[in-house]
């Protein structure tokens, strides 16, 4: 007789089904898990025996034999644990066949029968739902999967009480979600003094979500700029929460099952590896671009930044997401997310400071931002340079726009947005905008179509670079709520593409 009960295993941010199966036949005493396990899964058999043990159950002196089905798909992590001991405990005549087989369970087992939280039980209890079963999880890892389905999850703190569950013995009552984050308010635009024309520049990219690059002196304010634009971001919506969250449960980063309507604002350092910007390692983990997905990646220090980093960060600007290839697996990321990058205008940062600047002057500055290929600086579709404040804006008083009235801006913007790509599934944002769309949406009058014709031959504008000023230039018209595109937002785009030392 072969008992079954489900689990799920992980590939990117999709939980795909698995059935686990457990047959105890005579024959010499042996406890083997089959199905293409790692360490920590082959490992479960050790935890699971003791975990039985300390409830004074003992296994049979018997073949006990677990399959992990389908057996091609590779099975990592401690998850199995719970779901390789329910369906043990079925085989064995002490849970309930039907009890088992319609539930969906994961969580780690400690020695004495605890159930240890694990990742992933957002995505887990979504896999549950789409196929009718119940989800069956460590207590702590409850809130989370409790978004889904509150009503079918299930979270108990021990095996002992999972087996009291499904014997009807003392039933347990759902898990409830956890709270929702509410934007703290710490950071507001009216902090930062001077810098109108990024702040500007901030609003804009923002309600389009165009990337943005900022070059400027040490000092001058780009990371407190940066560090402000989730601010004046709208909230997630519940479909970005959910699947923002799924990633970052993958991740271990919820904490107490809550979900955040907060976009995410995510800044490695420029020491980070690729595997940790752009995902991989031994499990394939996603990376910084894919926990920033519907938010922001901040990369201060950009030219920094190692450059086989920096040039695997243009497909995914592109695409919106990123495959990990390994040698058993191919996984797929979202990783639709706002790029700000910051740079000083060369190594020493004092570029047009003639008193504080180095001997290499100008040299330097070509060789530090060189460092950015072409093909990378052609897909920031906003650059600025940030000079530094002047002492006497330093000593006024905090004022200007806050954030909350910007953000009222970009959210109106962005509202037009959606109305406008309702029925377009592949487009969300002006920045996705292409082809036909664009044409349609963005064909600037003849004013202003004269004058981009104009710009696009003084600058040597790409065919990439003349559609972005165009999408820059919709979302401009968005912001002064103009149904057309016409000169002065043309003009507005071409000089934030074409600025200074950020220029093409």
């Amino acid at each position: 007789m072969v008992s079954r009960t489900y689990t799920v295993a992980f590939e990117g941010v999709e939980a795909r089904p698995v059935e686990v199966q457990c047959a105890v036949t005579p024959g010499l005493p042996a406890f083997s898990i089959v199905g293409l396990p790692d360490k920590a899964v082959s490992e479960a058999r050790d935890r699971v025996r003791a975990a039985l043990s300390a409830l004074s159950i003992a296994l049979p002196s018997k073949r006990l034999t677990i399959n992990l089905s389908p057996a091609d798909l590779p099975k990592e992590g401690s998850h199995f644990d719970l779901p390789i001991a329910l369906a043990l405990l079925a085989a064995l005549g002490i849970l309930p066949d039907d009890a088992v087989e319609t539930v969906t369970s994961l969580g780690e087992l400690s020695l004495d029968g605890a159930l240890v939280p694990v990742i992933g039980a957002l995505p887990a209890a979504l896999a549950a739902a789409e196929a009718g079963r119940c989800l069956i999880c460590p207590e702590a890892s409850g809130a989370e999967a409790a978004w889904v389905d509150a009503a079918n999850v299930i979270a108990p703190s021990s095996l002992l009480h999972a087996i009291q569950h499904l014997t009807g013995q003392m039933p347990l009552p759902p898990a409830q979600p956890g709270e929702v984050r509410a934007d703290s308010g710490e950071r507001d635009l009216r902090d930062v003094k001077g810098q109108e024309r990024a702040k500007r520049a901030l609003e804009i990219a923002a309600a389009g979500r165009h990337h943005m690059i900022m070059i400027g002196t040490p000092g001058s304010g780009k990371s407190m700029l940066a560090a402000r634009m989730p601010s004046i971001l709208p909230p997630l919506s519940a479909a970005e929460a959910l699947e923002t969250s799924m990633i970052h449960s993958l991740s271990g980063l919820i904490e107490e099952g809550g979900i955040s309507r907060l976009r995410p604002f995510r800044e490695p350092h420029h020491t980070a590896s690729m595997a940790a910007i752009v995902g991989g390692g031994r499990s394939a983990k996603p990376g910084e671009i894919s926990l920033a997905h519907n938010g922001v990646l901040f990369m201060d220090e950009f030219p920094e930044f190692p450059r086989a980093v920096l040039e695997t960060l243009r497909q995914p600007i592109e695409t919106g997401e990123v495959v990990v290839s390994r040698a058993n697996a191919h996984v797929r990321y979202p990783c639709r997310f706002l790029l700000i990058a910051a740079a000083n205008p060369c190594k020493c940062g004092y570029l047009f400071d003639p008193a504080r600047a180095c001997a290499r002057v100008p040299m330097c500055g070509e060789d530090y931002l060189g460092r950015i290929s072409g093909p990378l600086m052609d897909r920031f579709d906003i650059r600025i340079d940030v000079p530094p404040v002047s002492l006497s804006d330093l000593d006024l008083p905090a004022g200007g726009t806050s954030s909350a009235e910007v953000s009222q801006n970009v959210a109106l913007a962005r509202a037009i947005q959606a109305e406008r790509f309702a029925n377009v599934t592949t487009m969300h944002l002006n920045a996705d905008a292409e082809g036909t769309v664009l044409e349609e949406i963005a064909a600037p009058d003849e004013e202003g179509r004269s004058f981009l014709l104009k710009a696009a031959d003084k600058f040597g504008l790409t065919a990439r670079g003349y559609h972005r000023i165009l999408r820059v230039a919709r979302t401009i018209a968005d912001l002064a709520g103009s149904s057309a595109v016409r000169k002065p937002h043309i003009a507005e785009a071409v000089s934030f593409r074409v600025n200074g030392t950020a220029g093409d």
